[in-house]
């Protein structure tokens, strides 16, 4: 796969012959903590190299597995709070998306009606591409780049498509409220928070599964794809048993109260837009996974997931699909053994399941072979490049995802974006990370504009060659790469090669 990158970069490159100046620096990291650190993180920047130093492997390890605080940098902070998609809770803003609609439907028939319903659809358009880009800017300037990192993987694991009914609207709070304070905690305890997210259940059509009409649609990605996996030994009779058992889980979207007899009114539950609906519910006992489930309401579901969580299968399913992202596209039985045993004796910690794969022999091994996805070559190009200064437009962070690939709630099947190297490293995808190492390389990509004319601008092309690169990165390079480094025309050139080279694109 490295000969992809050798041959693409010797086409598009047209080298002349002038090197960086040299820089004086840090005594260099090993070749191991350089690979770890690049690994554990979204990619190097001179704070995380700083705090690595600092701390060493043991406690820097804790710290990521047990963040305490947010840690963004202010201006980060308050450019994401001010996104509109962010200053309003999800039932609000709902309820204004609700009275929108029904204006627009209340209008005659007309290019004014059209007009309005194209003006709500690019509101929704937009708060979406707010929501990834306040994700991405999480992942490239958040101090607590593994968690960060595993909010990745569980959006990617718990995926939902934002142009899918109101999910738009809803994908900022989903990162935010049910991914972001669960990403290293208990494997339940997410399940359960993305079980009562409106859009998960209006993506997968909860919100449409009751007692007279049953929809399985949740209840099958649910244990295939969230927490079982396929093959697990679950049976079509648990999928069906499963959906009557997730009736009336569902959202009120329309901000009505719900007629209730006075027996169902203890069943009802609401929070937020999520509610569970017991008009709705199919009260019968259901056999689930050999076990009895008696008719008692939401308590069913929650009794569902338990069971469901506490199988075997799903402690094997969730270690290997996290040693996949984390370690190889065939990660070894052993570890996959090993993690599962922790998941097992912690009730699902998911903290205590990366120690014991990040602490891993198997994770050592794996060191700098891992092919970076899409993602993960953004962030850790801007981290590179610009090293914790804040971008004012995100923009272009979020229209070189989608060149890429993958984008965050851009996956339209819920199985998530892959994340094996075969599917990102086509002789198309190099082009395309070329093309955007050139951008942010040379400056000249819009990301400190200061208006929305282009006109003012606070950018300039990144210097690489820092202490940081040469203490960490530099050591690394090959012949070739270092070749070609050596004949760039100018620093922008430089930037080029580097972000563009194999070993830039390997963690």
């Amino acid at each position: 796969m490295r000969s992809i990158f050798t041959t693409s970069l010797t086409a598009l490159l047209c080298l002349a012959a002038a090197a960086p100046p040299a820089f004086a620096a840090d005594k260099p990291l090993s070749q191991e903590d350089t690979e770890w650190l690049d690994r554990v993180t979204f990619g190097l920047d001179t704070a995380t190299v700083a705090s690595y130093r600092d701390l060493g492997r043991r406690r820097f390890l804790e710290a990521q597995l047990h963040p305490k605080t947010d840690a963004l940098p202010q201006p980060i902070a308050a450019q994401i709070a001010g996104f509109d998609v962010m200053k309003t809770p999800p039932e609000t803003l709902l309820a204004t998306v609700r009275d929108q609609y029904r204006d627009i439907n209340a209008m005659p028939d007309g290019d004014a009606k059209q007009e309005a319903r194209k003006a709500l659809q690019k509101q929704g358009n937009d708060y979406a591409q707010q929501a990834q880009a306040a994700e991405l800017l999480r992942a490239i300037y958040d101090e607590n780049q593994l968690r960060e990192q595993l909010v990745w993987f569980w959006l990617n694991h718990f995926s939902v498509f934002k142009d899918k009914g109101r999910v738009r609207w809803l994908v900022a709070d989903y990162a935010q409220n049910t991914i972001r304070p669960h990403a290293l905690g208990k494997f339940r305890d997410l399940v359960m928070a993305t079980l009562k997210s409106p859009a998960m259940l209006e993506y997968l059509d909860n919100a449409q599964n009751a007692r007279d009409k049953i929809n399985e649609n949740y209840a099958r990605e649910l244990m295939e794809l969230h927490t079982l996996g396929v093959n697990s030994g679950y049976t079509q009779t648990d999928v069906q048993s499963l959906a009557h058992i997730l009736t009336g889980v569902g959202v009120n979207f329309d901000g009505q109260p719900r007629k209730l007899r006075p027996d169902l009114r203890p069943y009802y539950v609401q929070e937020g837009v999520f509610e569970f609906n017991p008009n709705r519910h199919d009260f019968g006992d259901q056999v689930l996974l050999g076990k009895t489930i008696k008719g008692g309401g939401f308590d069913e579901v929650e009794k569902a997931v338990d069971l469901i969580v506490s199988q075997p299968a799903c402690a094997t399913f969730i270690s290997t699909k996290l040693a996949k992202y984390f370690v190889s596209d065939n990660p070894p039985p052993s570890l996959i053994a090993a993690m599962a045993k922790t998941f097992r004796r912690s009730d699902g910690d998911i903290a205590k399941v990366m120690e014991t794969m990040l602490t891993s022999k198997e994770f050592t091994a794996s060191l700098g072979k891992r092919y970076k996805d899409p993602t993960q070559f953004l962030v850790s190009t801007m981290r590179l490049a610009y090293d914790g200064k804040p971008v004012e437009n995100p923009r272009p962070l979020v229209n070189w995802i989608n060149q890429l690939g993958q984008a965050p709630f851009g996956r339209i099947t819920p199985d998530g974006w892959p994340v094996t190297d075969s599917e990102w490293s086509s002789s198309g995808q190099v082009a395309k990370r070329f093309e955007i190492a050139r951008s942010i390389g040379s400056g000249a990509n819009h990301l400190f504009d200061l208006d929305d004319t282009g006109k003012r601008s606070v950018g300039g092309f990144p210097q690489l060659t820092t202490p940081t690169y040469y203490a960490t990165i530099e050591p690394t390079l090959g012949a070739k790469t270092r070749a070609a480094l050596s004949q760039a025309t100018s620093q922008q050139e430089w930037n080029t090669f580097l972000l563009a080279s194999p070993e830039f694109n390997y963690r």
